[in-house]
């Protein structure tokens, strides 16, 4: 007699996925990753062909995504987009906050508009959205939030202090609203990357080269062994979003193949 073989279900099956800065890079590998595993997925991105690229790239494979040309730093915005996603595709199960840039310069030659740009884009853009998610998933019963760090946002580095401040606040974010709605079914958490091969990452490792902080092979692979993939923060942010983390809140999941614990 032969058996049934069960069905495979995606980890994000039936669920509904923000994802800020999903356009490109990191949140581009989560995007089509949370798509594959089930979730409809919105993606919230200033990138307006990328977002379009990506989207694409989703539909091609059989998933459902929809594109929000979004600044995700303002407030206003956010709110109409997400009552779009809601309109689209019903209540906010997830949302992956993982807007963000760098500024790579020695701290005293920072200026005000170095530390306002990066302030909005990395801590502002995570405040507005989860701020708005949460006051959706408290109507609805709960959900995860995920929110992308850096090993910087607990190691401090030269030539990162503005980045390495922020990436701090949003871990503290992600902290907080694990400690204050955990009662009301809402978990957070922060993925922790290393050195990520995306645009971001290489140009950051460029411009460190280029102010004497030679990231060349060697001093990468005493780091953190090689160089991460997109693809393998993604699967951190896949499983802090799916159920199977569902007693995983407040938590700082470190993508950097033990080089913060090695100090």
């Amino acid at each position: 007699m032969e058996v049934a073989k069960s069905k495979s279900v995606g980890r994000l099956q039936g669920k509904t996925a923000i994802i800020t800065g999903g356009a490109g890079g990191m949140g581009r590998a989560a995007s089509v990753l949370f798509a594959a595993e089930g979730a409809k997925v919105a993606i919230l991105d200033i990138a307006g062909e990328a977002g379009a690229e990506t989207v694409q790239l989703i539909k091609d494979s059989g998933g459902e995504a929809v594109f929000h040309h979004v600044d995700a730093s303002i407030t206003s915005a956010v709110e109409s987009a997400v009552s779009k996603v809601e309109g689209t595709f019903g209540k906010i199960d997830v949302l992956f906050s993982h807007a963000g840039t760098i500024i790579v310069k020695p701290f005293h030659e920072t200026t005000d508009d170095d530390y306002e740009r990066l302030m909005n884009i990395n801590v502002r853009s995570s405040f507005v959205t989860c701020r708005t998610v949460v006051r959706r998933m408290l109507q609805t019963g709960g959900g995860s939030i995920v929110i992308t760090s850096s090993i910087g946002g607990e190691k401090g580095f030269a030539l990162e202090a503005l980045y390495c401040m922020t990436k701090g606040a949003v871990l503290q974010l992600a902290r907080s609203i694990a400690a204050e709605y955990r009662d009301k079914g809402i978990r957070a958490n922060a993925v922790m990357p290393g050195f990520v091969k995306t645009a971001h990452g290489l140009r950051e490792i460029d411009e460190l080269d280029a102010l004497g902080q030679v990231w060349e092979e060697s001093a990468l692979a005493s780091a953190q062994g090689r160089i991460c993939e997109p693809q393998e923060v993604a699967q951190a942010a896949l499983f802090l979003a799916s159920d199977a983390a569902s007693f995983v809140n407040g938590a700082a999941l470190y993508v950097d193949n033990g080089w913060y614990a090695k100090g």
